[in-house]
């Protein structure tokens, strides 16, 4: 027998010997020479040739025991699953007093630290994890996977030659008469129907000796073989023996002459002996029936025979005929049964019945007839019956020994086997041989036949020819062309002794030529005869004959061809020397003389008119004698249409060969009409054959047997077909017309798409089976362009009517869909897996599913041989990413499960593949490596898996396959389905305690659900786009558990799949050997910043940082290189992100990943200014994302578990002490950070700089949880909020972008509380960040451009107006590129646009000398760039400016922006500000009244229950141990802002205006105020008690500022006497009037301001009326017992005041006359009037003022 194999290691193709029953004898010239009748020779082939069948279509599976699963265990920030399954374990522990080692578990593993085994622990590279693909197919079954796709490929038996029942075989045993007859008898046996009178096979012609005459050694061993469709009551065999003629030395001399015996003379007896020689007479004897299965119990088809027929396996007796029955035990040899349901039995048939007339078979049973006398015999039979089915042809292996591996079996019956010719017996599956094995079987014939192989067969058994074959409606499978003939009657006048010769002959031109040699011969063994005779009727009327000729006819007929019969009458004539026959020289007219019956049997002659049409047009299309455009012949096609059935069924093979034929070699039309018909006829088959499977069991047979691509010896069929189905989707694609043919297509696509693969795989096979080495692989073919091309549009134009079928819900949709999965599936064997991408990935996962978990392929190199099979798919999907792109994310889950199922098999050398084509095609490779991390990532149920809605139309089959999980296999959906109608049990739960109870069983019928979960999943599972969560909740809690169980584990494999191919790929890469981009190792990058933002299972995160730190060893300098400032920035967000995390395995690992990061940052940068960014950046953005605060039960805000544990964990990475034991639990070395990298030399690792860049990032974390705790205040409490945006915009200083933020928010919430100076500082601050990293950035870039207008000068400057600008900013934070973040946005346009708003904004405070200093800053940017008319607006604004500062300066009244309070807080509930003094800057119309109002309302908002808020009214030092609990206190006071000069030991009474002037003047740090008091306890005295005290106090920082308010850092006091208070009140008064005397004016003509002021100090200082001035220091200080308590030093510098004062006011008073004009006049007057009463009045107390003045 012959095998090819393929490319998969086994035998691919086995060819099943397929031999016809008859034998074909064909005149001699046209043996040899069929090729002058194609349509003959296509039928030769037909029938003769081997069948071929594809081994490796239907597969064959063993699987392997499921993997155990464990709980994975996923950590959110507020989570800390791990340390309670500790907790809980521990105490189980201690209840069981069991050891940790001994706690059981279901696979041999831990529960409390789940680790990962994997079956394959031969596997050199140890796996991190589980494989994915369990996980994603946790309920794997591969029969049932079969068995659940809709039209999955059910293999069909193949057909056998004699139908599909009954095989019975009859062996003559022995005869024996009570008589002792001692002559051979000869006889046949046929099945015949009683009922019906009809022969059902041809006869059986044996030869018996009798009993007594029997050689031991020459047993007669010959069968005959019958084939039955079922057992039928009615079938029986009919026996019939004839004796030779047995009177005188075994001649009947009656016979052969009409003397009587006595008279013959020796010589006559001598003829007589020599014509009975040559014209033997046999004499008909007796006949009997023997039913074969009787009627009489009823037996059922094709089940045991009756207890009375000879087929039933009861030993009882019968009473239809007198015998009895011997069963015999048969012995198979080498112990295995030959059939399975094999019964042999031994009849004694004893009433046969005595026949002395010529008979016909018809007679035998006529009730008319006499009856027939019984003879005194027993004829003993051997009656065995065989199941006839597949193991008779299927299983005959190469050697003809068993081959039961190479065939899946199934359920079907053991088979039976025939050793055909010696040899070794085959090994079944055998791996490595693609030679064709041939062993030349002879075929052996018995009685002119060829026998069939098959089970118990010997070389002599004679096989029937079953006459129902012709009239079936099945396809006919074996070659058959015989014409049996039956002569039945010849009536004459007169008695004859009549027989009758038949002969054939090819035409009548010459009598004396032979005839054809086509009788079969009746005895065994012999060759085909000239001619054959009937018995002899001896002496009768009307000759009956019973005899049945058979002869083969010729393959081609003509005309000519006739049989010839022959009468003879048999007389010896004794004178002649040579017997003769008697001629009869006449017939009589008018008289039917001879009756006969004919029965032509063939399988080349169609009785079918159109079919000879078709096939006679066929041949003379093929030999070319038809006109070129075979008109004809396309009506014959079309004609076939017309066929009836039964005829097209049973030349079914031949016509589909032909049709294909012409599909392949025809021109356009042909082709077209061809494959028109073809389609017709299939569909016919399809539905008019009794089968109504989805693949038809004709069609089958004929694809997966018949169908051998005409054996190589044509074009194979596949381009052809691919074309003319091509270019029919092309013209439907086109909008053309393509009738109802077009579904027929459809509908029998599968038939095509099979017929199209194994064309292709027998080519493939042919193509390599003699040019291959013995132990080479057949290579994968590569389709030519135009038939790919074909291949392609089929495939699309096939998934287009899916698509479009299946919105109109038709099953035709389902079954195009399991035809082209199939299609694909069997592709991948034969052609380029590259050709093959389209295929539908669900089928690849369950190929995938069948390795894995198929017990044959367990060993690593089976597993990586697998791998690499596979592995060039990868590159496919690499070539093909937009296809990918495009699919569902159920398609794409099914195509990286394969992925990573082949990736985790492949050894490193073959993986290195993937990344060593190019940069581009290695990055494709890890975005599918992200994908699986986003698609296959664990998210709780509760996230809202919502299906997607469905495109599809309400009217659908059936109610889709409900969805319980997005992520896992949809195997598992239908898994999931049926286990939630079944009950579910767990282990260990007895028979009556059900978790989840049924409702009664009586109550339930198959449409109501049995309980509320089921019909909770019903109603979900017919609602379109019910929520998985819902279908979930719908699952019996153990199934929902294991659901949860199977994400979980899938999600913690893929995950660790891709860490193992991240750090395979980290050690490619360092070694230099594959294609990635080393300067950014953007790769490796992409997928950790991917492992990091996804949600992953503990296991993982263990796994995860030895990699990590291994990575960073070895790409550390490329990795902290400033082209990865994004996935730095990204690691350290998620670093800083687990740091917050309550498991605290997750958290000590952030806190190492972070270390790890500062090691790089030192030993790659060498220092951590760039990684302090990163930090801090990160730090900022994670603040949005953590929940910092939480609400208390008072409903005030604290700070939270998460902001705790952050600040935990930076503090603990600079914690040198607990370092070693940090790193020891996180699985790396302890010295791990002290280790120097390769390269490196020196020591670079500084814990005072990890402690800098710790302190540096809590501090941003307390600024950023300030500013979250104020939370609702921040509306109401506007300094506050200030001051928490000012601490952020410090603490975020290091990245100069968020400093500008916060800088920004700081200036917005100022000019809400219209603090215009403040916003304006804020601008001056941004636009000073800014100046100074350009600055930096140009020193660094050392640009030479002119742009560089700025010097330090100028941010000195600048610093004069903001000092906090001072803050240096630092090269390498300004020059940070993360994400927006960075120099480049801060250019001089935005420092220049900063400037201007800050010049607006001091506009607006009037602090106009600040505006000049700004345009003094904006104008160097104008002129380097030449911006004239920028530079003129500046100009205007300027002189605007300048002329704004000399009206402040001109004005009578001093000029004041803003107004300063000192406020005091005393209380706890003040938090913070408890204890500690403020300076208020207020906008200049805030009285002390209004603030008071504004900052009790803030406060007492703060105020609970127990505490109530107090403002102390005066501003005398507080003592604060000593005020009252419970109560809170503000002391808000009014101060004075110092000047620069101010001596602040003058006794003067300070009035601003005399102070103002000059830019310094509007900076402020230091404040006073001053405090009435007295010393003898009075709460007020008059001028001699009046103590003043004078405070003075220091800011931190000076006004304006960034904020409102600012910290007193200093405060001191000076105490004046009540005579130095009045000698200070008295100067005051002289130096204001003096300076308005010498002040210089602008220009003379301007005198009326001047006057103003000059009235008003004179009216205060002279009029009469004002008797608390002057005159009253006198009264107090000058009389009485004050004056003696004046030291005499006092008492003269009081005087000298008061003579001074009088002297200016004089002096004053003349300037006054000098101003003014007629309408003051009068005024003066009054002065005058004043000054001289005043004079006489202080003449009492100085008399010597008189003289003064």
């Amino acid at each position: 027998m012959d095998s090819y194999s393929n490319n998969n290691g086994g035998q691919r193709f086995r060819k099943i010997p397929h031999q016809s029953l008859a034998h074909i004898r064909m005149e001699p010239l046209l043996d040899d020479n069929l090729e002058q009748w194609p349509h003959l020779n296509e039928l030769v082939q037909c029938y003769k040739t081997d069948w071929v069948k594809d081994e490796h279509k239907y597969g064959h599976y063993e699987s392997v025991a499921h993997v155990s699963f464990q709980s994975q265990i996923f950590e959110g920030p507020d989570t800390d699953i791990e340390t309670e399954l500790h907790l809980g374990n521990s105490r189980e522990a201690k209840l069981d007093e069991f050891t940790d080692d001994e706690i059981p578990s279901t696979s041999g593993r831990q529960m409390t630290e789940p680790t990962f085994s994997d079956g394959s622990q031969l596997h050199l590279t140890k796996h991190l994890g589980l494989s994915p693909l369990p996980a994603y197919e946790p309920a794997f079954d591969w029969e049932n996977e079969r068995s659940m796709i809709f039209g999955q490929r059910i293999p069909e038996s193949p057909m056998t030659l004699n139908g599909s029942g009954l095989k019975i075989s009859v062996k003559v045993l022995s005869l024996a008469f009570q008589a002792g007859l001692v002559e051979p008898f000869y006889g046949t046996l046929c099945l015949y129907n009683k009922e019906r009178r009809e022969k059902l096979s041809e006869d059986f012609y044996f030869h018996v000796v009798p009993t007594d005459m029997q050689d031991e050694q020459n047993t007669p061993e010959r069968r005959g073989i019958f084939y039955l469709d079922a057992p039928s009551a009615s079938v029986c065999l009919l026996v019939q023996l004839e004796k030779p003629a047995s009177e005188e030395g075994g001649v009947t001399p009656s016979v052969y002459s009409r003397k009587e015996p006595v008279h013959l003379s020796e010589r006559e007896k001598q003829k007589l002996q020599v014509w009975s020689r040559i014209m033997p007479y046999r004499e008909s004897f007796a006949w009997a029936i023997v039913p074969l299965f009787d009627s009489s119990t009823g037996a059922t088809s094709g089940g045991p025979a009756s207890p009375s027929s000879p087929l039933t396996q009861s030993v009882s007796g019968s009473a239809s005929h007198e015998g009895t029955f011997e069963p015999i035990a048969k012995v198979m040899l080498d112990g295995k049964s030959g059939y399975s349901s094999g019964s042999s039995v031994v009849v004694e048939i004893s009433n046969l019945n005595k026949v002395k007339e010529s008979y016909t078979e018809d007679s035998l049973q006529d009730p008319k007839r006499k009856v027939h006398k019984p003879v005194k015999g027993v004829l003993r039979l051997e009656i065995e019956k065989h199941q006839l089915g597949y193991s008779d042809i299927e299983n005959l292996s190469e050697s003809g020994s068993l081959a039961n591996d190479s065939v899946d079996m199934g359920d079907r019956a053991p088979d039976s086997v025939l050793s055909r010719v010696p040899g070794n017996s085959s090994d079944g599956l055998r791996s490595g041989s693609q030679k064709w094995n041939v062993h030349d079987g002879k075929a052996v014939s018995g009685n002119g036949s060829n026998a069939c192989p098959s089970s118990e067969l010997n070389a002599s058994d004679f096989q029937a020819f079953d006459f129902r074959t012709t009239v079936r409606n099945e396809p006919f499978l074996q070659l058959f062309h015989c014409l049996y003939v039956y002569p039945l009657t010849v009536s004459l006048s007169r008695k004859r002794n009549l027989f009758v010769r038949v002969e054939l002959r090819k035409d009548d031109l010459d009598i004396r030529r032979p005839p054809l040699e086509a009788m079969h011969p009746r005895e065994p063994g012999a060759g085909p005869q000239k001619w054959v005779h009937t018995q002899i009727a001896v002496g009768t009327r009307v000759a009956s004959y019973h005899d049945e000729i058979k002869l083969s006819l010729p393959a081609i007929w003509t005309p000519l061809h006739h049989l010839l019969f022959t009468f003879f009458h048999v007389d010896l004539q004794t004178k002649l020397e040579v017997p003769k026959p008697e001629r009869l020289e006449y017939l009589e007219d008018g008289k039917n003389i001879f009756r006969l019956r004919l029965r032509l049997c063939s399988s080349l002659y169609p009785f079918n008119e159109r079919i000879r049409d078709f096939f006679l047009e066929y041949d003379r299309h093929t030999l070319r004698t038809s006109p070129p455009w075979g008109s004809e012949l396309l009506e014959a096609i079309n004609s076939l249409k017309n066929v009836d059935s039964t005829a097209l069924l049973q030349f079914l093979h031949p016509i589909l060969n032909m049709l294909l034929h012409l599909i392949g070699s025809g021109g356009e039309t042909l082709q077209v009409a061809a494959f028109r018909a073809m389609v017709n006829i299939l569909t016919r088959v399809q539905q008019e054959s009794v089968d109504d499977g989805e693949r038809n069991r004709f069609l089958v047979n004929y694809v997966d047997y018949a169908f051998d691509d005409f054996g190589g010896r044509q074009a194979p069929v596949y381009p052809g077909l691919s074309t003319v189905w091509g270019s029919l989707a092309r013209s439907k694609a086109k909008g053309y017309r393509v009738g109802p043919v077009y579904d027929d297509v459809l509908a029998m696509a599968w038939f095509f798409l099979e017929l199209v693969v194994k064309s292709l795989a027998l080519e493939q096979t042919r193509l390599f089976y003699h040019n291959l080495p013995l132990d080479e692989d057949v290579p994968p073919m590569q389709l030519k362009e135009g038939v790919f091309r074909c291949v392609m549009q089929l495939y699309d134009c096939l998934l287009t009517e899916v698509h479009e079928r299946s919105k109109k819900g038709l099953s035709l949709a389902k079954r195009l869909n399991s035809s082209l999965a199939f299609f694909c599936y069997d592709l991948l064997s034969i052609i380029e897996p590259r050709q093959v991408f389209e295929l539908a990935a669900r089928i690849l996962v369950v190929l995938l599913c069948k390795h894995e978990f198929d017990a044959r392929y367990q060993k690593p190199e089976d597993k990586l041989y697998i791998a690499q099979l596979y592995f060039p798919l990868i590159g496919q999907i690499l070539d093909e990413m937009p296809v990918f792109y495009n699919l569902s994310s159920t398609e794409k889950r099914e195509v990286l499960i394969a992925i990573l199922q082949i990736v985790r098999n492949l050894d490193d050398t073959s993986l290195v593949k993937a990344w060593q084509q190019s940069i581009a095609r290695t990055r494709l490779f890890f975005k599918l490596m992200e994908e699986s991390l986003v698609l296959f990532e664990h998210r709780k149920p509760s996230d809202g898996m919502l299906l997607g809605s469905s495109s599809r139309s309400p009217t659908v089959d059936a109610p889709p396959s409900p969805k319980y999980s997005e992520r896992l296999s949809p195997a598992i959906n239908n898994y999931l389905s049926e286990a939630s109608r079944q009950e579910v049990r767990p282990q260990g739960t007895p028979d009556n305690g059900f978790l989840w109870q049924r409702v009664n069983s009586q109550l339930s019928s198959p449409s109501q659900p049995y309980s509320l979960r089921e019909a909770l999943a019903q109603a979900q599972s017919s609602r379109i786009g019910a929520s998985a969560q819902a279908l979930r909740e719908s699952l019996h809690p153990i199934l929902r558990q294991k659901l949860e169980l199977w994400e979980e584990n899938l999600s913690a494999a893929v995950s660790l799949q891709v860490l193992e191919t991240a750090e395979k790929f980290s050690t490619m890469a360092a070694a230099h050997t594959i294609a990635t981009d080393y300067g950014k190792l953007d790769c490796l990058s992409a997928i950790f910043m991917s492992f990091f933002s996804r949600n992953q299972p503990l296991v993982f995160w263990k796994a995860l940082f030895p990699v990590f730190n291994t990575v960073f060893d070895l790409h550390g300098e490329t990795l902290m290189a400033r082209e990865n400032d994004r996935f730095l920035k990204q690691v350290a967000f998620h670093l800083l992100r687990l740091a917050v995390f309550r498991n605290e395995s997750i958290r000590k690992r952030a806190v190492v990943g972070l270390q790890i990061l500062v090691r790089s940052s030192l030993y790659y940068i060498m220092q951590t200014a760039r990684l302090r960014v990163m930090l801090t950046i990160t730090l900022s953005e994670l603040m949005s994302d953590v929940q910092v605060t939480q609400m208390k039960s008072d409903g005030t805000l604290e700070e939270s578990g998460e902001a705790r544990r952050l600040r935990k964990s930076l503090e603990e990475m600079a914690d040198e002490s607990k370092s070693k034991e940090l790193l020891k639990e996180c699985g790396l070395s302890e010295s791990g950070l002290m280790v120097i990298p390769e390269g490196l030399s020196e020591n670079r690792w500084s814990w005072s700089e990890v402690k800098r860049l710790s302190d540096s990032l809590v501090l941003a974390l307390d600024a950023s949880l300030e500013h979250a705790l104020l939370g609702p205040a921040m509306t109401m409490d506007r300094y506050a909020a200030a001051e928490s945006f000012y601490k952020l915009a410090m603490a975020f200083a290091p990245v100069p972008d968020l400093h500008i933020m916060w800088l920004l928010h700081l200036c917005d919430a100022h000019q809400e509380m219209q603090s215009s100076a403040e916003a304006a500082q804020c601008a001056v601050a941004v636009a000073g960040v800014v100046m100074q990293v350009i600055g930096l950035s140009f020193l660094q870039a050392l640009v030479a451009r002119k742009d560089g207008v700025w010097s330090r000068d100028h941010i000195t400057s600048l610093r004069k107006i903001c000092p906090m600008v001072s803050c240096e900013i630092n090269s390498e934070a300004s020059a940070a590129e993360v994400e927006g973040y960075g120099a480049s946005k801060l250019t001089v346009d935005s420092a220049v646009k900063y400037l201007q708003s800050a010049n607006k904004l001091f506009s607006q405070a009037e602090l106009f000398h600040f505006c000049a200093s700004i345009l003094e800053l904006v104008i160097p940017v104008y002129k380097s760039r030449r911006a004239y008319g920028q530079l003129a607006k500046c100009h205007t604004m300027l002189t605007n400016i300048y002329e704004s500062i000399l009206e402040q300066e001109s004005s009578p009244i001093p000029f004041t922006d803003a107004t300063y309070y000192r406020v005091g807080f005393y209380g706890e509930r003040f938090g913070k500000l408890d204890r500690k003094e403020f300076i208020y800057r207020e906008p200049r119309d805030v009285r002390l009244g209004d603030i008071m109002e504004k900052l009790s309302h803030i406060y007492e908002s703060r105020m609970d229950g127990n505490h109530t808020l107090h403002i102390i009214p005066d501003s005398r030092q507080v003592k604060a141990d000593e005020l009252q609990p419970g109560v809170c206190y503000l002391q808000i006071t009014a101060v004075d802002p110092v000047m620069e000069d101010e001596d602040l030991g003058s006794r003067r009474e300070r009035i601003l205006s005399l102070s103002t002037g000059g830019v310094r003047a509007r900076v402020f740090d230091r404040f006073l105020f001053d405090t009435p008091f007295t010393k003898n306890g009075k709460t007020q005295g008059g001028l001699e008690d009046q103590w003043k005290r004078r405070s003075v106090l220091q800011t931190e920082g000076s006004f304006p500022a960034l904020v409102n308010r600012l910290l007193v850092i200093k405060s001191e006091s000076l105490e004046f006497s009540p005579v130095e208070n009045a000698i200070g009140m008295i100067e005051t008064r002289t130096a204001a009037l003096r300076n308005e005397l010498e002040e210089p004016r602008s220009s003379e003509g301007d005198q009326r301001p001047r006057l103003q002021s000059l009235q008003r100090i004179l009216q205060g200082s002279v009029a009469v009326q004002v008797n608390s001035g002057v005159l009253s220091v006198c009264t107090a200080f000058l009389s009485g017992e004050p004056a003696t308590r004046l030291r005499s030093q006092e008492l003269q510098q009081l005087i000298a005041a008061l003579l001074e004062f009088m002297a200016v006011c004089k002096r004053a008073i003349r300037v006054h006359f000098r101003l003014i004009g007629e309408e003051d006049q009068e005024f003066h007057t009054q002065l005058v009037n004043g000054f001289q009463s005043l004079t006489a009045e202080l003449s009492h107390y100085i008399p010597a003022i008189l003289s003064e003045l």
